[in-house]
């Protein structure tokens, strides 16, 4: 078990752009409102030395959520094939029950979707769970994952002025979870626990500042990073109603269809190109 091929990447790629298309969910929905997920196309073999150090570390963030609200693990195995790294991050504000339970339906969700690969992460509004074969921890990186932004509600210089002070005070504080809001307008930001403060600033920065830029007059803005994320509504905490968030298990099972679909795509590609 090697790093990922590059069919595997543009699987990966593609899974994710698919979900960028679905409705973005409020900053106040449920903490397990699914937001994004994929899967690294390489396997491991049932019943294998992986398989099991997999299942170990699984057990040990779910573990660990109940009393801390990050952590992460390296599973060692008798040969560097069988090593696993993994982590797992609730949402700052929520209550130690809460990120246990959001973790755990974080793992859970993950053995459906991404059964028997190597390597997987998973974004629910509470919480983030990534595990892989290939080290990534504490690894900065500023990859757009998902991009969502509201329809526009016309230029108004007074509603994007308290937009952009909301975004700059969430640049301008520190921590790894922040939070910021003044009339209408509720902002959200928060790293992965591994990087460093710097690190930490670096990714905000990037997010922030891709928000700004590509959400333009939009009344809401997602913006999740690798290892980190900025969101905005111009509506206050409730301001996307159910309709427009979905129902958290329609979009896993359409994600689950589309992610099947995509896999048989490839495996055509696959056999064309040796036609």
């Amino acid at each position: 078990m090697g790093r990922t091929t590059s069919s595997t990447l543009l699987l990966t790629l593609t899974f994710l752009f698919s979900l960028s298309s679905l409705p973005s969910p409020s900053l106040s929905d449920s903490t397990d409102a699914f937001v994004i997920g994929g899967c690294t196309q390489e396997k491991y073999v049932q019943d294998s030395p992986y398989e099991s150090n997999l299942n170990s570390l699984l057990t040990s963030l779910v573990n660990s959520a109940t009393y801390s609200s990050y952590n992460n693990y390296t599973i060692m195995g008798s040969s560097t094939q069988d090593v696993v790294y993994g982590l797992y991050q609730c949402r700052g504000d929520l209550s130690m029950p809460d990120c246990a339970t959001c973790v755990a339906r974080a793992v859970s969700q993950l053995g459906v979707l991404c059964a028997q690969t190597c390597g997987g992460a998973l974004q629910l509004q509470g919480c983030y769970v990534k595990y892989d074969n290939t080290t990534f921890l504490g690894v900065e990186d500023k990859t757009v994952v998902l991009k969502k932004c509201g329809p526009s509600v016309g230029y108004d210089t007074d509603a994007m002025n308290l937009r952009d002070a909301v975004l700059g005070s969430l640049a301008g504080t520190s921590g790894l979870y922040r939070v910021g809001g003044s009339g209408n307008v509720q902002g959200v930001a928060q790293c992965v626990g591994d990087l460093s403060v710097e690190e930490c600033q670096d990714c905000l920065s990037e997010a922030i500042g891709r928000l700004k830029s590509d959400c333009g007059t939009a009344d809401y803005g997602d913006m999740f990073l690798a290892k980190c994320y900025a969101r905005y509504t111009t509506g206050g905490p409730h301001a996307y109603s159910k309709a427009h968030s979905g129902n958290p298990c329609f979009q896993i099972v359409m994600n689950l269809l589309i992610f099947f679909f995509l896999i048989r795509v490839m495996d055509l590609f696959i056999v064309l190109n040796f036609c």
